[in-house]
């Protein structure tokens, strides 16, 4: 218990304890400009002061984060299973799949505020282009990595099909799926603020970009702060749900 705590929390304060002291000398030393690099302390004080701000905006980035990862999930698993049992789909969308996902999806969001609108929706799409890659792809990986002898007995069994994925398949693939769950959320959260920077009038990242406009640099980092603890909030919420899944979770296979 002593080394966990040691490793996952004091090493990481250590770490942020570290770069804050050196940021703090180097403006000191350097004499930096706030507009170009705030001091610590002008971080902290625009916490303060805007922390009703961020707190607002982080809820509504936050929201779109959870909701778009749910989509992804939603869409991602299904598709995921279908691309892993049938051949011809996965010949047919696979490639689709990764040509989509190789598109840069900053590139996408004017088309998709242009179809959706500058509401929920479209930051929703953008989060959903973003996070269900890695979902489809893991869970795809942790169906076709089911070991052949648990399949042999199930099918010697007499199993039905719908058996065979729900009792063998999927306990098999389900540490891939959380693998990438945990990949998909810290997508998600880029996924939202690039919603937000494109057509937006509301979120950490339309406020991240109007502190910057505004040159109100304390701010601008402030909300990147915010932002950092978003995300790392939705990662521990993941984390969360694999413990709670841990009891009956089959080790992950190996992968070569």
């Amino acid at each position: 218990m002593t080394s966990r705590f040691v490793s996952q929390i004091l090493y990481p304060l250590a770490g942020v304890v570290l770069i804050v002291a050196v940021w703090a000398l180097a403006c000191w030393l350097v004499d930096i400009p706030t507009v170009v690099l705030p001091s610590p302390d002008r971080v902290l004080r625009a916490l303060i002061i805007r922390g009703d701000l961020l707190l607002s905006e982080g809820w509504i980035t936050l929201k779109e984060t959870l909701y778009g990862f749910l989509l992804a999930l939603a869409v991602g698993l299904p598709l995921a299973v279908a691309v892993a049992n049938s051949r011809p789909l996965n010949l047919m969308f696979y490639p689709l799949l990764i040509a989509l996902q190789s598109v840069p999806k900053v590139a996408l969001a004017p088309m998709i505020l242009v179809w959706l609108g500058t509401g929920l929706e479209s930051k929703l799409a953008i989060v959903w282009l973003v996070a269900f890659f890695p979902i489809i792809v893991d869970t795809a990986a942790g169906l076709r990595a089911t070991p052949k002898e648990l399949l042999e007995l199930a099918n010697s069994l007499n199993a039905s099909p719908l058996q065979v994925f729900l009792k063998v398949q999927l306990p098999a693939a389900l540490p891939f799926v959380v693998t990438g769950a945990k990949v998909a959320i810290t997508l998600a959260v880029i996924g939202a603020v690039i919603g937000e920077f494109v057509g937006s009038s509301e979120g950490l990242g339309f406020l991240l970009l109007s502190a910057t406009s505004q040159l109100d640099t304390p701010l601008a980092f402030a909300a990147l702060f915010a932002l950092s603890v978003l995300g790392i909030f939705v990662y521990a919420l993941v984390g969360m749900g694999e413990r709670m899944m841990s009891s009956w979770l089959p080790p992950a296979p190996a992968r070569h």
